[in-house]
C-alpha cells in the first residue's frame, strides 16, 4: 500500500557551535494508522499513568545495538518523568528486537498489561549517519498509531531520543511534547559566603550540561529569547549591573544597556523583538520595556513602590508583575504601555516572580506565607489560585513550552547549610521530580522547543 511521506528538516546542535540537521521522515500509511484507543486527558487532575513497552532498538551491529539501547532508555526516561506513563519491565518481554520488526505478537503484550509498544530499529548508513526508525502501536487494538524515521550524525542520537519521545507524548495526549528542549541556569559552587555563579546551559533531563561563561562575573536572571537561540541575563562587572544577550551558537556576547542604576529580571517579549525589565529609581524600582531594533527605552510604571519581575503573555499585548505599591508584595497585569494596572492576587501572605504561561492560561508564581515558600498558579484574573508544592525555600518558576511542567528552584537545609537545587512539577502537583545537576543549580528558564 502507498504511504504518504512528509518531509521535515530541523536544525539540531551538536557540540559546541557545531550545527548539523536530522532529516525527519513521516511514514503514515493511509489504511493502517487507526483511531488508537490509547489516549490519555492531560487537562484532568491525577491520572493513572499508560503503561508502554519501550524494548532497546534493534542493531544489527554491536555499536547500533548500543545506540539502540541508549535511546529507549532516554525515551523511556522522558515518557516517565511527565508521570503519564509507566514503563513496563524490560525482564518481563518475551519477545526481541529483530522478531518485533516482522510483527509484534500483541497477545504477549497485552499479558504484561502494556497498552502501548515502541518498536525502534538502529541502522549505520555508509555516510556515517544513523538511520533511526520507530513505531508507535496500539497493543490492544492491534493498530500502528505513528512512525517516524530519522537520519542524524551519531553525536546527536540523543536529541533524535528526546524528538521521539515528544513524537509519542504528543500521539497519545494531543498535546506538544516538551523533550526536545534546553534549559539555562545558574550554576553556583564554592563556599555559601562566597558563591561563584556562572550561566550554564543542559538538556531538559540534566544531561549534556555545558557553562557558558568564565565566573569572573556574577551572573543573574538568565531568560531564554522566545525566537533566536539568545540568552538576555543581567551580570555584575565591577560591581555594575549590566544587561546582556548571549548568542548560544557562536557563545559571543553584547551588552544590552549599560544603565547607572540597578537592574532586575530581563525577560524577551513573545516576539523576540523587545525586553522588559526593571530598573531601581530612589528607594524603589519600575518597570521599562527597550526595543531591540531601536534600543528604544519606554517606562510602564510610575512611582516610588518597587514593581520588577516582569513577563509578558504570549500574545504580546499584556504584562504581569510583581509591586508592593498597595503595601505589600503583590501580583499585578498591565497593557504592554503601561495602561490597565490591576491586582489579581489576593490571598495571605507576599506574592513574586510571576510567570505568564505559554498557553496564556495561567500564571505561575511564588508564595510566601506563615515561614514556608509556595510555587503556585492562577488564572490571569487571579481566579482559580492553586499550590503545587511548598519547601523551606522554593522560588523561580519557568515553564515548560507546552504550558503543562514547570522548572523551579528549591533549598532544603542540610549539615553544609542550604543549597539550591532544580524540580520539576506538572501541573496536578503529584509528580515533583529533581533536576540532577553537576554543581548546586538556581534561577532555571526554559526554551522553546528547539528549531
Amino acid at each position: 500500500m502507498t504511504k504518504k511521506i512528509h518531509h521535515r528538516f530541523i536544525g539540531i546542535f551538536a557540540k559546541a557551535g557545531q550545527v548539523a540537521a536530522i532529516a525527519i521522515l513521516v511514514l503514515t500509511g493511509a489504511g493502517n494508522v487507526a483511531r488508537a484507543e490509547v489516549k490519555v486527558d492531560i487537562t484532568r487532575g491525577v491520572v493513572e499513568p499508560i503503561p508502554l513497552a519501550i524494548p532497546a532498538f534493534y542493531g544489527a551491529t554491536a555499536n547500533d545495538a548500543n545506540f539502540g539501547r541508549n535511546m529507549a532508555q532516554v525515551i523511556t526516561n522522558d515518557l516517565v518523568r511527565s508521570g503519564l506513563f509507566s514503563a513496563v519491565d524490560p525482564r518481563s518481554f518475551v519477545q526481541d528486537a529483530n522478531s518485533l520488526l516482522v510483527q509484534p505478537h500483541f497477545a504477549d503484550w497485552r499479558v504484561l498489561n502494556a497498552q502501548g509498544l515502541v518498536v525502534g530499529k538502529i541502522e549505520s548508513q555508509p555516510d556515517g549517519r544513523l538511520k533511526v526508525e520507530f513505531r508507535l502501536w496500539d497493543v490492544f487494538s492491534e493498530q500502528q498509531m505513528t512512525g517516524l524515521s530519522y537520519f542524524t550524525v551519531p553525536n546527536n542520537w540523543r536529541r533524535v531520543a528526546h524528538i521521539v519521545a515528544d513524537a509519542i507524548y504528543k500521539r497519545i495526549t494531543g498535546e506538544d511534547g516538551y523533550f526536545d528542549t534546553r534549559v539555562v541556569y545558574i550554576s553556583e559552587s564554592g563556599p555559601l559566603n562566597n558563591r561563584m555563579k556562572r550561566l550554564a546551559i543542559m538538556d531538559q533531563d540534566g544531561e549534556n550540561n555545558r557553562i557558558l561563561s568564565d565566573g569572573r562575573a556574577m551572573v543573574l536572571t538568565p531568560r531564554f529569547s522566545p525566537t533566536m537561540q539568545k540568552i538576555t541575563y543581567m551580570a555584575y562587572y565591577n560591581n555594575k549591573p549590566r544587561v546582556y544577550l548571549f548568542n548560544i551558537d557562536t557563545g559571543s556576547q553584547q551588552v544590552l544597556g549599560d544603565f547607572d542604576r540597578m537592574t532586575f529580571a530581563p525577560r524577551f517579549s513573545p516576539d523576540g523583538n523587545r525586553v522588559v525589565f526593571a530598573l531601581s529609581e530612589g528607594g524603589g524600582s519600575n518597570v521599562f520595556t527597550m526595543d531591540l531594533r531601536t534600543h528604544r527605552i519606554d517606562k510602564l510604571t510610575h512611582g516610588t513602590s518597587i514593581s520588577t519581575a516582569p513577563s509578558f503573555a504570549p500574545n504580546g499585548r499584556q504584562i504581569t508583575f510583581e509591586s508592593d505599591r498597595g503595601g505589600a508584595q503583590q501580583i499585578y497585569v498591565m497593557n504592554d504601555d503601561g495602561s490597565g494596572v490591576k491586582r489579581i492576587s489576593f490571598g495571605n501572605g507576599r506574592y513574586g516572580t510571576p510567570v505568564w504561561s505559554p498557553r496564556g492560561d495561567l500564571i505561575a508564581f511564588t508564595k510566601m506565607a506563615g515561614g514556608r515558600f509556595y510555587i503556585g498558579i492562577m488564572r490571569p484574573d487571579g481566579s482559580g489560585e492553586r499550590m503545587l508544592t511548598e519547601a523551606w525555600h522554593a522560588e523561580g518558576p519557568t515553564w515548560a513550552p507546552n504550558g503543562r511542567v514547570l522548572m523551579y528552584f528549591k533549598e532544603i537545609p542540610s549539615s553544609r547549610g542550604s543549597v539550591p537545587h532544580l524540580y520539576s512539577i506538572d501541573l496536578t502537583g503529584y509528580n515533583e521530580r529533581e533536576i540532577p545537576t553537576p554543581t548546586d543549580a538556581s534561577d532555571p528558564a526554559w526554551s522553546p522547543l528547539l528549531p
